[in-house]
């Protein structure tokens, strides 16, 4: 990997299908957010919000899976093998606020 991939700036290089990839997934969760604003507008049956909200924490949880194992294996990998044993402290408290 190279060092522009690293995390060491707290920024992340992103190939351009990788980053459209992530755009198109939080796009989507975006139109679903919208249509549960419309549902509330136009007095759905609370159920069903609910089962559209359920929906949206799922694709949440999804793209943070994704994203996870991405920094996993390139910058938390990378900077561990660079002696940066810091990058581990961080992903626990990661971890610890997903897990809330």
């Amino acid at each position: 990997m190279d060092e522009m991939e690293c995390c060491c700036h707290k920024t992340k290089d992103r190939s351009e299908k990788e980053k459209k990839d992530m755009l198109n997934r939080l796009s989507r969760i975006e139109g679903q957010v919208r249509g549960i604003k419309g549902m509330v507008e136009k007095d759905a049956y609370c159920p069903d919000i609910l089962i559209q909200v359920a929906a949206v924490n799922a694709a949440l949880n999804s793209f943070n899976k994704v994203l996870l194992s991405k920094h996993i294996k390139s910058c938390v990998t990378e900077d561990i093998k660079n002696g940066k044993e810091e990058t581990v402290d961080e992903l626990v408290t990661v971890l610890q606020k997903l897990m809330k």
